[in-house]
């Protein structure tokens, strides 16, 4: 914790770092060893694990905004659309992508995903960069947050589908920022990340897609979820701000 309490940002450059490389090469173990998620499972817990540790052990909850939300779920529509923004797909067909044991090692891995995730870009370099400068805080940890998946292409992703999923990262990046600055929690941000994750192993879209064909069905449904995006974030960067908690 020298560095955080040196730097905070280049703190969270380096949780960065072992996160992006850690996932890239724990997912060419598992693919190794023939047992699909077991070796990011494992990473990303025991990431999630040593992180819990090292924010209880230096009081770093309320800062970082794990804690109770500060405004009233009604003002902020129940969070209603981040579940519509989610279960977009699941809409038009739901199934089990992969085997009940494989699944929930992929469940496991996505719930600690939208755990390090939250709190590492909007946490850990967002809190960084806000203390010079607030909107340099906002872009930043959202463009980042973003670019970050294009690192899947280095494992197999099609260029397509990765640039559909960083477009939708990156409004999905400022609206979870906006919701931490309106509620001065990331509670419902790493709900919300976690289930979104989830659903992606469920919700198939198969309906749709047997209609108009997956890269057809691909847009409608980023689509859909940027449109409940975009209209949530207005609203919600109308809502009054809230005092960020002081370490």
């Amino acid at each position: 914790m020298k560095l955080f309490q040196k730097n905070e940002i280049a703190f969270a450059v380096v949780l960065i770092v072992i996160y992006v490389v850690g996932s890239s090469v724990m997912q060419r173990v598992s693919d190794a060893v023939g047992i699909e998620f077991v070796a990011e499972m494992i990473f990303t817990a025991a990431m999630s694990a040593v992180l819990l540790l090292i924010i209880r052990k230096n009081r770093l909850s309320a800062y970082l905004g794990l804690k109770k939300p500060e405004t009233a779920a009604s003002k902020m529509l129940f969070y209603i659309p981040l579940i519509l923004i989610a279960s977009a797909a699941a809409f038009f067909g739901m199934g089990m992508e992969y085997s009940p044991a494989v699944s929930v090692l992929r469940t496991v891995m996505m719930i600690c995903v939208g755990f390090l995730e939250e709190v590492i870009f909007r946490g850990f370099l967002f809190r960084g960069i806000a203390k010079e400068n607030l909107t340099r805080a906002v872009v930043i940890s959202s463009l980042t947050f973003a670019i970050g998946h294009f690192v899947n292409l280095l494992n197999g992703s099609d260029l397509f589908g990765n640039t559909i999923q960083v477009i939708y990262a990156v409004a999905v990046g400022f609206l979870m920022v906006f919701i931490f600055m309106r509620t001065s929690s990331l509670i419902a941000c790493i709900v919300f990340h976690a289930l979104n994750n989830c659903m992606t192993a469920f919700a198939t879209g198969k309906i749709l897609i047997d209609r108009i064909g997956e890269t057809n069905a691909a847009m409608i449904f980023v689509g859909i979820q940027l449109a409940i995006a975009g209209a949530y974030l207005l609203y919600v960067s109308k809502l009054p701000k809230k005092e960020l908690p002081a370490k």
